[in-house]
């Protein structure tokens, strides 16, 4: 397995942009030049990070490169800092976020690596914040993703949201969605904006239009495993099929990514 650390100066951003590359090893049955000039085009997970992360923290704490050995696959995970993956517009020049990963990262993947474009060989996943920002890809680009894994995070109910809320992630009052919330140009924008997971999966789930859906969650994680089970009883009363992923006495934790990851690879069906 080869992994790629690769720098380039991104026009979304504004700035240079570093995102990490895994990719296929030669089988040792044949020769560099059958191997490197095949032609093939591989199948690819784009694997986000969470808060406080960079593009090398799967790389670093989890067994990915392994993983992505066994099933032929190219992995890229793009540095997002706390974006929550949205686009930052009042931030400096202008953080699209958002944007980047759609219109210049898989462009740029797509046109210089070996890696189909077909949405059946595309696939997102990510942790925590990252988690939120595979689902929100997955539910706004359904044409893009053949399946999404959503590892410690889960849609919110925005209608719920409120000064005071008792969980952190829908008090409007914590600086860091009071920020996002501002950013969206205030809270009704907010709720209007492809932002609303949970809303858009109430109009999407009938429809039989979106990826597969796996989501996972530790029982033990004070910060999501409320709210996973809220939206796993949210998505029984809307018809949403998903494959849900729990492990008793894990929490916010690496130990369970690298656990969850390996489940996400096998739920993906890569292999067929």
């Amino acid at each position: 397995m080869s992994v790629l650390f690769y720098h380039f100066q991104s026009e979304y951003l504004r700035g240079n942009e570093q995102i990490t590359v895994i990719l296929p090893d030669k089988r040792e049955d044949i020769s560099p030049a059958q191997f490197y000039q095949s032609g093939k085009r591989y199948k690819v997970l784009w694997l986000l990070h969470g808060t406080f992360n960079d593009a090398t923290d799967w790389i670093r704490r989890t067994n990915i490169e392994r993983y992505a050995c066994e099933k032929d696959l190219v992995v890229v995970m793009p540095s997002a800092l706390n974006s929550n993956y949205s686009n930052w517009n009042g931030f400096m020049m202008g953080f699209q976020m958002y944007d980047f990963l759609t219109e210049e990262l898989m462009p740029l993947i797509y046109g210089w690596f070996p890696v189909s474009d077909r949405r059946e060989d595309n696939f997102i996943a990510g942790l925590s914040m990252g988690g939120r920002g595979a689902i929100k890809y997955a539910v706004n680009h359904p044409d893009r993703f053949a399946a999404a894994a959503v590892l410690s995070a889960a849609p919110l109910d925005f209608s719920a949201i409120r000064p005071g809320h008792p969980c952190p992630l829908l008090n409007s009052e914590e600086p860091r969605l009071a920020a996002t919330i501002r950013n969206a140009g205030g809270l009704e924008a907010y709720r209007a904006s492809n932002e609303n997971v949970w809303e858009i999966l109430d109009r999407l789930a009938p429809a039989g239009t979106l990826p597969r859906l796996m989501f996972a969650c530790g029982t033990e994680d004070d910060l999501f495993y409320e709210q996973f089970r809220v939206f796993r009883a949210h998505a029984e009363e809307i018809g949403l099929k998903a494959h849900w992923f729990e492990r008793e006495g894990y929490c916010h934790e690496w130990s369970f990514w690298d656990l969850a990851i390996q489940e996400a690879l096998s739920f993906f069906e890569l292999d067929e």
